[in-house]
């Protein structure tokens, strides 16, 4: 019988936060009093800053653009934009997603590109049925920011949380790494022969397969998700593509299976031809959530390194 030897990423995104801290810093009387136009502090912020958690690959997830997350292997979320104001669609301006509501600045209104918040207090001589609004334009991002009086609240204000970007918040907030992969043959270890079969497998474990929770809550609303790997797919390097539905088994030169197929994931038909080849994965991950009398999907890939397998022609000897 031949056999062959083998081994076994909440920080938060804040395009705001520098004309949050300076908002909090701005006397609120003296813009009631002046109802001027005062310079944004946020001027001087031309890129975002990202806080990820410690190993935290993907917290771009939530907040900024949650239709291109990044982390290793990209991600496949769909994202979409709501042409109205409101804190349950999607809020775009100048071409990225940005949150629907700021604790600080208040509701987007994504007819105009600016944030509002009521000011408080009102100042007495408000006149009946109106109201004065702090205003914070351009997306809350190199923006001026004024006090404005209305007669009614400005589209979109009031709107209660997104339960998807709260979704994406706490997706945020876990790590979904990428696989660690091993095949046998190995070749470190030795090469493997012609139509042999080759195993496959990964690193168990909740950050590599799931099932993983966790949660967010902003203003009352509560969303919980799970995130667990619906199958790995293998890439074998000749252009063929092995999927499973676990980490698969590692291979032992010495176990009950020595020189046959994988119990689980294996490339069971082996290579038709000698060569060097490159074997990688990529686990796709469902991410389920729920709240606020809904629930979704968050598909979710992560991609592994390579690994090399040498392979080699079977040498007949004859007398």
């Amino acid at each position: 019988m031949l056999t062959w030897g083998g081994r076994a990423a909440p920080g938060r995104t804040t395009r705001v936060g520098a004309a949050r801290r300076a908002l909090g810093g701005v006397g609120l009387a003296l813009l009631l009093a002046a109802a001027a136009t005062v310079p944004a502090v946020a001027a001087g912020r031309a890129d975002p800053g990202v806080d990820c958690p410690p190993g935290q690959p993907d917290c771009s997830v939530w907040d900024d653009d949650p239709g291109t997350p990044g982390g290793p292997g990209g991600g496949d979320t769909g994202g979409g934009g709501d042409s109205g104001g409101g804190g349950a669609g999607k809020c775009q301006w100048n071409g990225r997603t940005i949150p629907c509501y700021d604790d600080l600045l208040g509701w987007f209104n994504n007819g105009d590109g600016c944030y509002y918040k009521l000011a408080q207090p009102q100042p007495a001589n408000t006149p009946p049925g109106q109201q004065w609004y702090v205003r914070t334009c351009n997306g809350g991002d190199l923006g001026d920011q004024t006090t404005v009086l209305r007669d009614s609240p400005p589209p979109g204000f009031g709107a209660p949380p997104d339960p998807e970007e709260l979704a994406r918040r706490a997706l945020a907030s876990i790590r979904l790494l990428p696989p660690r992969v091993a095949v046998a043959p190995r070749k470190s270890k030795g090469p493997g022969l012609v139509g042999l079969p080759v195993w496959m497998w990964a690193s168990r474990g909740e950050n590599y397969f799931g099932p993983l929770h966790a949660d967010a809550e902003d203003r009352g609303l509560r969303v919980v998700i799970e995130a667990k790997v619906d199958r790995i797919v293998w890439s074998m390097g000749n252009g063929r593509k092995v999927t499973c539905t676990g980490p698969g088994t590692p291979y032992s030169a010495t176990g009950a299976r020595a020189g046959r197929t994988s119990p689980d994931c294996g490339y069971h038909t082996g290579y038709p031809k000698a060569g060097t080849y490159r074997v990688s994965a990529v686990t796709y991950w469902t991410v389920t959530w729920s709240g606020g009398g809904q629930r979704g999907e968050i598909p979710q890939t992560r991609a592994s390194g390579t690994v090399p397998i040498q392979i080699n022609e079977l040498q007949v000897v004859t007398r």
